[in-house]
């Protein structure tokens, strides 16, 4: 599993129209998969998850991005997971961080 957080500042909905974009073009087999959209005054918390195939571990590997929005301020979490082979712990990794990768690139170049 690999993990990143970034705070950042902007618009909620044009940041998420943006990964939506910019994550499945890393990859000709990424897709957005499914996501939540959920409000408490003026909180919201959007959810995405992309699923992707790894060719190096021969499997998928997924990436779940959490966002947490009040006004223009934007708390972000984005997970990794799935890409190993073996049963009991992690043996290969390299899709898990390729994808995260891909999904950094897609965050830092948002501009609000």
């Amino acid at each position: 599993m690999a993990h990143y957080e970034h705070e950042l500042t902007g618009d909620v909905d044009r940041l998420v129209s943006h990964l939506d974009e910019a994550i499945p073009a890393g990859s000709i087999t990424a897709k957005y998969e499914s996501g939540a959209d959920q409000r408490i005054g003026d909180a919201r918390m959007v959810v995405r998850v992309y699923e992707r195939y790894s060719a190096f571990g021969g499997n998928r590997v997924s990436l779940s991005i959490s966002i947490l929005s009040v006004g223009d301020q934007i708390a972000l979490s984005a997970t990794t997971s799935g890409g190993s082979e073996a049963m009991f712990f992690k043996l290969n990794t390299f899709g898990e961080d390729a994808f995260l990768r891909r999904a950094v690139e897609a965050i830092e170049a948002y501009a609000p």
